[in-house]
């Protein structure tokens, strides 16, 4: 049974060994932005100990729970898994970051937990989105487990001049459609996201907000949203937030 999906973003400077000095830090804008990640993954360990991770990668993958990975290539050797049952598996340095942040969340706030990681081609269509979203809800409700999903994905990264991408002028006015969306639960809206329009703005993490959309596509009204934090403090735009279907809040 499908119960809940929390949506996350993706820096690696949300694990505090990858960040220096401001990594470290209680108070700043990594130290706000963690507590609101950490708070997200901590509604979906408050219902299920069953995770789907799903978010862009270069390729259609999937990922079960005996996979451990390690944030090596972003500097610092900090290892995590799907499970618990990885403490003997050898960690792959080359997975995709969807799922070390999600293993990384799993362990922090529910290392019981076990999690599966699906993932989709960065350049799959809205279409294909849609229906990744819509075959996974309709795998979950047929369980008698109950399942939350985890969805890892990022704004547009062209917000300001300091930005990985630099400033595009659009980003801001797309971004803000983009998290009014996210907030209102707005299925329509996230599927109309246009494809080009985001690449060409960097908003890596269209491929999950469709995932998102498609995934409640079953429900007869919008999802009820709970926003833990929307914004664009490094140049990229971040989203926090936790999702309930029908009847479950």
């Amino acid at each position: 049974m499908f119960c809940v999906a929390s949506l996350v973003p993706s820096p690696p400077a949300l694990v505090p060994e990858l960040g220096g000095a401001a990594g470290a830090a209680t108070d700043g804008e990594p130290a706000v932005l963690r507590r609101a990640v950490l708070s997200a993954a901590g509604a979906l360990a408050e219902q299920v100990s069953r995770w789907i991770v799903v978010g862009a990668a270069e390729s259609d993958l999937v990922l079960g729970p005996e996979t451990a990975g390690t944030f090596r290539g972003y500097g610092v050797d900090v290892r995590v898994g799907l499970s618990r049952a990885v403490a003997s598996t050898t960690a792959d340095p080359a997975l995709p970051l969807a799922m070390l942040i999600g293993g990384w969340l799993r362990e922090q706030v529910a290392p019981e937990a076990s999690a599966q990681a699906r993932l989709i081609a960065a350049g799959s269509t809205p279409a294909e989105c849609a229906a990744f979203g819509a075959r996974l809800r309709a795998e979950l409700d047929a369980e008698t487990d109950r399942y939350g999903v985890l969805v890892v994905g990022d704004g547009a990264a062209t917000m300001s001049t300091t930005a990985p991408r630099y400033l595009d002028t659009r980003a801001e006015a797309v971004q803000a459609d983009i998290d009014r969306a996210l907030t209102a639960g707005d299925r329509a809206a996230l599927a109309a996201l246009d494809p080009q329009l985001c690449a060409d703005l960097d908003v890596a993490g269209r491929p999950a907000y469709q995932i998102l959309a498609g995934l409640f596509s079953a429900d007869d009204t919008d999802p009820k949203v709970e926003t833990r934090y929307a914004a664009a403090p490094f140049g990229v735009a971040y989203h926090v937030s936790v999702w309930y279907p029908d009847g479950v809040a």
